[in-house]
């Protein structure tokens, strides 16, 4: 996996809106009723929603690093994903491979409440922080083929704050809702990928691609409320492709390169959908900067990589910054 930091806007409102915002609640003698049914069924849908978006996040993945989707009454983002990461074998004496990624999303559900004449909307940002590692054995095919089997786990934490909506909650209905008010949702993930590698590397040039299966299983754990316990999976495919080759000119006493690249991510568990698309591809052009000469901070190389990103209902654009150590 190419270790990258990438942000990129969705400039199209998306599906997932009407799944941000919760219906109307009814008034009169029935209100607590149905606000009972919002605790069970409406907040454990955002919930497993949350525990889905999640999902983006625990798997390596370039196309999906980083995501910012736009309220399109606000155009303030509903959903803010970011992701970093990176990978890579220890050596050829030891071919073990070792990867780790961390992440942070804000996921911002609006509920409307109606009791007798009043009807309020309470925002609500739920904030979480995934971390993900993983460990892998490189067997070669050849000198240039490697078939990589990888072990990931994954350790998630969303907690949720909603004081004020809380209070007036609790005065029309006398129903506590735990979660939104301090609550938290705790995940653990387990599973694994498997990587089909290829590393071309000539004088004047160098190839590399990767195809990549990924399947980790979410689960809750510890929580502040039965309503949000759940599971997930993240099942992803990923195709990565870049090539490089020397620009002629020449900076730090090495060649300037220049660094082109295209991925293709389809997500097949339960993040498939849930923010309007399936797939997603990326384009890239950029420059490498070779450092080794100078071997600051262990850095052997930086590229600084535009993309432009599109799939199902979705175009943006990302810059991204790289470093090979």
């Amino acid at each position: 996996m190419p270790p990258s930091l990438v942000h990129t806007l969705l400039s199209r409102p998306l599906g997932l809106l009407a799944l941000l915002t919760a219906g109307t609640m009814v008034a009169s003698s029935v209100q607590a009723q149905v606000l009972s049914g919002l605790r069970q069924a409406r907040i454990k849908d955002h919930a497993d929603g949350i525990l889905s978006l999640m999902a983006y996040s625990v798997v390596p993945d370039l196309a999906s690093s980083n995501l910012s989707i736009k309220n399109g009454a606000t155009e303030n983002p509903s959903v803010f994903m970011t992701q970093l990461g990176g990978g890579d074998t220890i050596s050829k004496s030891i071919p073990v491979y070792l990867e780790g990624a961390i992440a942070y999303s804000r996921y911002d559900p609006t509920f409307i409440a109606s009791a007798g004449g009043e009807t309020r909307t309470f925002p609500t940002r739920w904030n979480s922080i995934t971390g993900t590692g993983g460990i892998g054995y490189d067997f070669h095919i050849t000198d240039e083929w490697v078939i990589r089997p990888i072990f990931d786990f994954s350790l998630g934490k969303v907690a949720s704050d909603l004081r004020v909506a809380q209070a007036f909650l609790n005065y029309r209905t006398d129903l506590d809702l735990d979660f939104l008010d301090g609550g938290t949702l705790n995940a653990y993930g387990l599973g694994g990928a498997v990587m089909l590698d290829w590393e071309h590397i000539r004088t004047n040039y160098q190839i590399d691609l990767e195809l990549r299966y990924t399947d980790i299983r979410l689960r809750t754990f510890g929580n502040t409320s039965a309503a949000v316990e759940g599971e997930a999976s993240a099942r992803t495919a990923n195709v990565y492709f870049r090539y490089r080759a020397p620009t002629g000119f020449y900076s730090m006493g090495r060649p300037l390169r220049y660094v082109t690249e295209y991925s293709y991510s389809r997500y097949m568990g339960s993040q498939a959908e849930v923010l309007g698309f399936n797939q997603l591809s990326t384009v890239g052009l950029g420059l490498e900067l070779d450092t080794s000469k100078y071997n600051p901070f262990y850095v052997s190389r930086l590229r600084l990589v535009a993309r432009y990103v599109f799939g199902n209902n979705v175009e943006g654009v990302s810059l991204g910054l790289a470093a090979s150590f």
